[in-house]
C-alpha cells in the first residue's frame, strides 16, 4: 500500500488520510463527502489556514490578497488556473488580508498580492507582486523542488 498523505477538506476542514497513489483518483472527504480537490484555490479563514498549513502533507501556496487590489484581481485567473494544474500535489489557498488581518500581520504582509509557499508547516519561500500563469507555475515548481 502506498504511503498515506494527510489532506484537509476544503469544505469542512476535516483531516483525511489518503493513499498517495490515490490522490489523483478524485478522493472525497470521509466526513462530509465533498471532493478534496476541486481544481481551484480554497478561500480560507485563519482557522482553516492554520489547519491546511500545519496538518497537510501537501505543500501549500497561499495568496495574500485584498478585494480593493487591482493587481490581485488581475492575478486571480492565473492563480485559479495554477490550482487546476497543481492539484492534487499542491494546495493553493486564498487569504483575504482585509478579512484576516491577524494572518497578514503574522506573516508581515507589506504588499499584495504576496505568495507564500509552505512545506510541513514552515514558510519556504515568498514573492510579492502579480504574476501570469506561466511565471506563477515556474515559481511554485522551483521553490517546491528545492
Amino acid at each position: 500500500m502506498s504511503e498515506p498523505v494527510l489532506v484537509t477538506c476544503p469544505a469542512c476542514a476535516s483531516i483525511n488520510r489518503i493513499p498517495k497513489a490515490k490522490l489523483g483518483a478524485g478522493p472525497k472527504c470521509g466526513r462530509c463527502k465533498a471532493p478534496l480537490f476541486q481544481g481551484q484555490p480554497v478561500e480560507v479563514d485563519e482557522t482553516a489556514f492554520n489547519r491546511h498549513v500545519s496538518r497537510d502533507s501537501l505543500p501549500v501556496v497561499a495568496d495574500f490578497w485584498a478585494n480593493w487590489c487591482g493587481p490581485c484581481h488581475a492575478m486571480a485567473p492565473a492563480f485559479k488556473s495554477a490550482a487546476a494544474e497543481l492539484e492534487p500535489h499542491v494546495r493553493l489557498l486564498k487569504v483575504d488580508t482585509e478579512a484576516e488581518p491577524r494572518l497578514a500581520g503574522r506573516f508581515a504582509i507589506r504588499s499584495i498580492p504576496t505568495l507564500i509557499a509552505f512545506r510541513n508547516g514552515n514558510e519556504i519561500a515568498r514573492v510579492a507582486g502579480a504574476m501570469d500563469r506561466t511565471r506563477l507555475l515556474e515559481w511554485v515548481r522551483r521553490v517546491l523542488a528545492d
